[in-house]
């Protein structure tokens, strides 16, 4: 067994302690000490992270026998005595963000009846599931009271209750857990069984802030940030609003409306020039034909062109091959290359053939149908890709006997 320094002093990231045991777990080196201020993935919470010794502590491990394995960068040997001390940048946060939960969870049950039935403490945001869908309205009013009880900077007290004592307590959520428990006490507005490190007042939280929500199996997922994260989020969002606010020439509360009309000329403007991008296939698509080698009884065009992408190429050799008796068979002039292959239905050719042949032989992925193939990703010169297509062609039009 490993005593649990956090149990009762969260605030409390150095000490010394003993190896009592050194081993390895999945080919990583680990120590378990006779005591520690490392917290240990559990409950929603993630691990600590520092150093015991000369060792940097990269995991915590809840053992089954009750001890607590720490993941070294070095091993460390067993009875030797070393210092341990908590990264208190991390450990703080996770306490603010753990706090805010049992707030948040509280503010929500109190108002709404809506039990939290998941917690999810993350890297850069922690996710709190609820039983209930819940309005805009009804997020933000116990998003302001849990507000309230942060500012009120009320004590949280850390209690330990035996079985029949817990029984009587009005606490929260039910306990999973049999025998004495830890319950989180905070001051006049929630009590929970709880093993993780919390914050000793409110207003070290900062503040609790939702993020986004969802429908989530027939409740509410929510993200949320607290304290140093929440400030974060704010510089991000700030510089991103001020950054828009710059672009659209608009005060702040005209933001929306702008972006929205941003996008409706927008998409206005794509509809105009795909307009005029098939006016001129069609013009291009009649010089490329006047310019088509006869091939038997067709008409065939091989080339290579810039400044068309995928879309705009398909638009060409549609054009063209809208014709009768022509073959269009156009590259694009980057590299990778794209390949589109267009034929009139009165030409006996199948077009996907040919592009499974320029595959093989340039690389790329494509497919289609024996009258249209497109494919990109093509690794080669243009020369050498032109003069494939017309070989390909040449010879699938004049069939040797």
């Amino acid at each position: 067994m490993t005593e649990r320094i956090y149990y009762t002093d969260p605030a409390c990231i150095e000490f010394d302690a003993t190896v009592i045991a050194s081993s390895t777990i999945d080919g990583r080196p680990v120590a378990v000490l006779d005591r520690t201020a490392f917290y240990p993935s559990s409950g929603g919470q993630p691990y600590d992270t520092g150093v015991v010794g000369d060792a940097e502590v990269t995991d915590v491990l809840d053992l089954e026998d009750g001890s607590i394995g720490h993941v070294v960068s070095a091993p460390l040997a067993e009875g030797v005595r070393v210092h341990g001390r908590v990264d208190w940048a991390r450990r703080f946060d996770h306490m603010q963000q753990h706090t805010g939960q049992h707030i948040l969870s509280a503010a929500f049950d109190r108002l709404h009846r809506a039990r939290t039935v998941g917690f999810h403490l993350g890297a850069v945001l922690s996710t709190l599931d609820l039983d209930t869908v819940l309005g805009a309205d009804a997020l933000a009013a116990a998003e302001q009271e849990a507000n309230r009880i942060v500012w009120e900077d009320r004590p949280v007290s850390i209690r330990f209750a035996a079985p029949e004592e817990a029984a009587a307590m009005a606490l929260r959520k039910e306990p999973t857990r049999i025998g004495p428990l830890r319950v989180i006490d905070v001051e006049g507005f929630d009590l929970s069984a709880c093993g993780g490190t919390h914050v000793a007042r409110t207003g070290q939280v900062g503040v609790i802030a939702l993020r986004s929500s969802e429908k989530f199996r027939g409740g509410v997922r929510l993200e949320f940030v607290c304290g140093g994260r929440a400030l974060r989020e704010f510089r991000l969002l700030r510089d991103a609003v001020a950054g828009s606010l710059r672009f659209l020439s608009v005060a702040p509360q005209d933001l929306p409306s702008a972006i929205e009309g941003a996008q409706a000329e927008n998409k206005d403007l794509r509809r105009t020039l795909r307009g005029l991008h098939e006016r001129l296939a069609v013009h291009e698509g009649s010089a490329l034909v006047d310019r088509a080698v006869p091939v038997g009884a067709a008409r065939v065009i091989v080339d290579a062109l810039d400044g068309w992408d995928q879309a705009g190429l398909k638009m060409l050799a549609s054009s063209a091959a809208g014709q009768p008796g022509v073959v269009a068979a156009l590259v694009s002039a980057g590299t990778p290359a794209l390949i589109v292959i267009a034929r009139a239905s009165d030409v006996g050719l199948d077009a996907s053939a040919v592009l499974k042949a320029m595959l093989q032989r340039f690389g790329g992925k494509g497919g289609g149908k024996p009258d249209l193939a497109q494919g990109g990703g093509l690794a080669g010169t243009q020369a050498d890709m032109t003069a494939a297509l017309g070989q390909l062609i040449e010879s699938a039009l004049r069939p040797g006997p």
